[in-house]
């Protein structure tokens, strides 16, 4: 018999990348699989429970880097909303001093969060439901991270 053609070739696992997008009462994660192709909604999370919430996902599932939305202005400054997110930045990077981060430009994935739920053809009722937003929105970092990266 002939020798199957993965057998020289090592799988070598990666951990997922997580992203946040990070916002002054709610907070939503997205994440990817273990093998960087697909990003996916994980969930939405009390800003003030977020870093509990990592420390416990951490445990359970391995993450290489984490992407966080960092709010822009049109005109590329940052938003009102920034300093809450470079102090978030701060914290995490003291709690999880291991975890490589990268920012990404989150301008219009609120807006696109919305299209994208009309398209799928959400209710909306269900499109009113905050956490959904954040979800969607860290989910279009998410996947607006891998497409620049070339996952």
């Amino acid at each position: 018999m002939g020798k199957d053609f993965h057998d020289n070739q090592k799988v070598i696992p990666m951990g997922r990348i997580l992203a946040i997008d990070y916002g002054m009462k709610r907070t939503g994660l997205a994440v990817t699989d273990p093998m960087r192709i697909i990003a996916t909604a994980l969930d939405t999370v009390e800003s003030g429970k977020l870093i509990d919430y990592l420390k416990t996902y951490f445990v359970r599932e391995a993450v290489d880097e984490v992407v966080i939305g960092m709010p822009k202005r049109l005109n590329n400054e940052d938003s009102e909303t920034a300093p809450l997110v470079r102090k978030f930045v701060e914290v995490f990077k003291i709690t999880f001093p291991d975890k490589p981060i990268a920012l990404a430009d989150e301008r219009f994935t609120s807006s696109q969060a919305q299209r994208t739920m009309i398209d799928g053809g959400m209710k909306k009722k269900d499109r009113q439901v905050k956490g959904n937003v954040d979800k969607i929105s860290a989910t279009l970092i998410l996947q607006n991270y891998l497409q620049s990266k070339g996952y």
